[in-house]
This record gives C-alpha cells, structure tokens and sequence, in this order.
C-alpha cells in the first residue's frame, strides 16, 4: 500500500526556497494572486552511482578502477535540483522506495535543496531505481535497474489535478498522452517538454500527441532531424517552430540554436569550452536555464545563453543533480573570465546580461551540497 510521507517538504515551499538561494529571478514579476509553484514536474527519481577518470571504455573479463566517484539523487532529480538551484520554487511528484537510497534521495531534495514533494509519495516495499554511470573521453555509458512504482492505494492530487504552477516540464514519449499535461497547460502553466528516444524506429511527430500542448520543444540535433526528416539540425528547429511556439535544438559541441515561431525570431550561441568530468545530467540543466529565462521574460538568446553556462558549469562536478551551478557559481564564472586577459570582447557582450542578475557583493553564499562517494555518512550532532 502507498503512503504519502509526512515530511519538512509540506511546509510552505516559499519558506524554503528563501532559506535554500539568495537570488530570486522572477523577483518583480510575483503577484499576490500568482501560483505559489513555479514549476511543476513528474518522472522517476533514481540514485545515480557515477563513476569517474576511467582511461577508457571497460573491457569484458577485466576489472576497470576509477579515480572518481559520486553518489546523487538522479532521473527527474537532475532537473528538480536545478531549478530549485537558481532560485525557482519547484514542485516534484514521484514515487520513493522506503529503502536507504529512498530515504536519502527524499532527504536530498527536500531538506537538501528546497523541492515542495507534497505531491510525491514513499512506496513500502517497493525499492529504488538505480543507475551506474561511468564516465570517460567525454562520453558516459549507463547501467540502470528499477521497476515500475505500483499505483496508489488510495487517490490523490496528481494525476488528476497537478499544483497551479507557471511552467510544467514534460518527457514526451511516441504515442502516448498524458493528461495532466493538458490539466496542467488549461490551468495557465507553459509546458517545456523533451522527448528521449524513440525505441520504435518510426520517429512519428504526430504521435507526440502532447505537443499541442507546449510553449517549448527541447529535443537534440538527433532527435530533431529525424522527427523532421531532415538533415540540418537548423532546419529541424524551423520545422519544428511551425509545431510550437519555441523550439530549442541542442548541438552538442557547437551549442544551441532556437527558433521563436511567433515572431520568427532565431538565436544562436556556441557552446562553452570547458574540461568535463562528468557530463550526467547537462541536458536536464539546460532546460532549466532555459525555463529560467523564459519565466523571468529574457530575450530568445540570453536564455540560450544562460541555459548554455548553467549545463557547461554542471559537467564539471560529479552527480546529475548535485553538480547544478547555483547563483553564487555563475556569478564567480563571470568574474573569473571577465579577468582573464585577451578574451573576445563579443563573447563577453553575449553574457553580458548577467550584470544585471547577479548577487551582489556580500551576498549570502549558499554551501551546494556535492555528490559524495557513499551515501552513509552522518551528519555532525
């Protein structure tokens, strides 16, 4: 039988996204009458095993050691910690298994980083999905086991009536459509979706039913080609644009480019040269940079942009979730490369919007938690 757990995550989620950042970026833009949620978002919480500094692919028959490890929440997590990192008020619905890798991931996210989990529940008897992922050349390979969490025993909020939020994120799956995503949009929430890939080989885009639905469409250069059928990656964003107001493709080294299909509108920025340690959860990341922006009403190429940094900064640190920059790393980003002598002035007037965002000095600095080799540790009496 489910349960919903009692935990400090039903307090007042703007209490607790006060204690957990100093920088609210819809700052002006709350109303009295507003949604106390932000964004909104449902999936599969797994506990990531990241393994890093492997020289190469692991061989059959041998033993690889790895000079690196980390352990965080992962999945749904990735994106949840982010937003909730750069200051947005997040609301998460998902299953916990009531094994010592759920309780973790629950304590986490709630106590750790501030995610309102009223909608989320603990599962008795059910254990956690997990994944291991290891790390090398640039590249990651993943091990994951998990089953399906059962239904509740007993009805609650979601999925029926998901929380009033100004955005909702989505994983579009071909063929299938959920309601609440359409709940969610009639209730004023802007869907930002993604869409994994697709196992049938058909690439159908009307079989994204949902995507009528969406203010956003984030998928990869891959990805977009082949729902487009086309073999320019730019030319996918402008076909999909004819389906969504915004569409964003992802081009991996070269950065991103978007089109806004309303206004015609196109933007694009290269990506940030950075050395990557672990490249878990960066596309989870970027969409959070991306809704950032959207909802704090910023020019098309500042939330490429700034949804480009938020993902190169998170490459660097283990974990999916844990490794999202929060303020006070973006903010010591711009000054550290505005420091450095003979950078193109150009690439520095494409972030210069950050003046203006950034907190101050002086600023409360807030500790990020970082993914840690074992889950075990105590906290200091």
């Amino acid at each position: 039988m489910s349960t919903v757990r009692k935990h400090a995550a039903a307090t007042d989620i703007s209490r607790q996204q006060d204690q957990a950042t100093h920088l609210d970026p819809l700052d002006g833009l709350r109303a009295p009458d507003g949604p106390c949620c932000d964004v909104f978002l449902t999936g599969t919480v797994f506990l990531d095993i990241i393994f890093t500094g492997l020289d190469s692919a692991p061989v059959r028959g041998t033993e690889s050691w790895a000079r690196g490890m980390g352990s965080s929440p992962g999945g749904v997590a990735n994106m949840a910690t982010a937003l909730a990192r750069l200051g947005l008020r997040t609301s998460l619905a998902a299953a916990f298994g009531d094994d010592h890798y759920g309780e973790y991931c629950w304590d986490a996210l709630a106590d750790g980083e501030g995610i309102d989990l009223r909608m989320s529940r603990t599962v008795p008897g059910w254990h956690s999905p997990v994944t291991v992922s290891m790390a090398y050349e640039g590249e990651r390979t993943m091990v994951s086991h998990g089953h399906e969490a059962p239904p509740p025993a007993e009805p609650g909020p979601f999925p029926d009536c998901p929380p009033r939020a100004r955005a909702a994120i989505a994983a579009l799956t071909p063929g299938r459509t959920e309601e609440w995503i359409a709940s969610a949009a009639g209730r004023g929430a802007k869907i930002f979706a993604d869409v994994g890939w697709d196992e049938t080989g058909r690439w159908d885009l009307a079989g994204l039913t949902d995507l009528q639905h969406c203010e956003a469409f984030l998928p990869n250069a891959e990805e977009a080609m082949r729902y487009t059928r086309t073999d320019c990656p730019r030319a996918a964003a402008h076909a999909l644009a004819e389906k969504v107001p915004v569409a964003v493709v992802t081009l991996g080294a070269e950065g991103a480019y978007a089109v806004d299909g309303s206004t015609g509108e196109t933007a694009e920025v290269p990506a940030i040269a950075v050395e990557a340690l672990d490249p878990t959860g960066a596309g989870d990341v970027f969409v959070a940079g991306f809704v950032t922006g959207t909802l704090a009403g910023w020019p098309l190429a500042d939330r490429l942009a700034f949804a480009g940094l938020t993902a190169a900064l998170s490459v660097q640190e283990f974990g999916g979730s844990l490794s999202a920059p929060g303020w006070s790393e973006i903010a010591a980003w711009w000054q550290q490369v505005q420091a450095v002598d003979g950078q193109d002035p150009q690439a520095l007037r494409r972030y210069a919007f950050l003046d203006g965002l950034l907190p101050t000095a002086g600023a409360r600095v807030w500790p990020l938690r970082r993914a840690v080799p074992t889950i075990g540790f105590r906290r200091p009496a």
